[in-house]
């Protein structure tokens, strides 16, 4: 069965399974420096990604706020999820997250679109969602060179990039392994 992509508009679209679609992700990647994994791809390639994505956002995140509706598709929409950077300039309690406005629970942020967009690029390029390299492996060692893998150090499955965007909305949960090389 083919993957059918249906976007979250803000409206608790019954089925949701992407924040954003292709169209979103031609948008997003017209201003990118490395757009080209994205543009070299099919729309069936970029819709799994931005699915694929979504699904990784939404358990890698604790948002702020909570669900518009019980059992909806996805995290978002949601309620009461402050906006930081939509205090009102000069008021003197910004600094204590007092007078902070939500985001629009009737729509998808904008940052939350540009973290499904680069995450799907990512995905793209390289399945982030492998096991680290040498997982199971303490260490290996030849002659003077001796290499110990260390499973909080691994590539994270959301980039950097996705998670700035997405710190924006709440709580990125950790994730780690990988390898580190210590000469003996």
């Amino acid at each position: 069965m083919a993957l059918v992509l249906i976007k979250e508009t803000g409206a608790c679209v019954a089925g949701a399974n992407s924040y954003a679609d292709a169209a979103d992700g031609d948008d997003y990647h017209d201003g990118h420096c490395y757009a080209s994994a994205w543009t070299s791809a099919t729309t069936g390639q970029k819709e799994a990604a931005l699915v694929m994505a979504t699904r990784l956002i939404d358990a890698y995140c604790e948002f702020g706020g909570s669900q518009v509706v019980a059992g909806q598709a996805l995290q978002w929409p949601r309620f009461g999820c402050p906006d930081r950077d939509s205090a009102l300039i000069g008021n003197p309690l910004r600094a204590w997250g007092i007078g902070l406005g939500c985001f629009d629970s009737s729509t998808i942020p904008s940052p939350l679109k540009c973290a499904t967009c680069e995450q799907a690029r990512c995905l793209l390029v390289e399945d982030l969602t492998l096991p680290a390299a040498g997982a199971g492996l303490k260490s290996s060692a030849v002659a003077n060179l001796k290499t110990v893998f260390d499973k909080t150090t691994a590539a994270p499955v959301l980039s950097r990039i996705t998670r700035r965007f997405l710190g924006k909305l709440g709580t990125v949960l950790g994730d780690g392994g990988g390898a580190r090389l210590i000469r003996a």
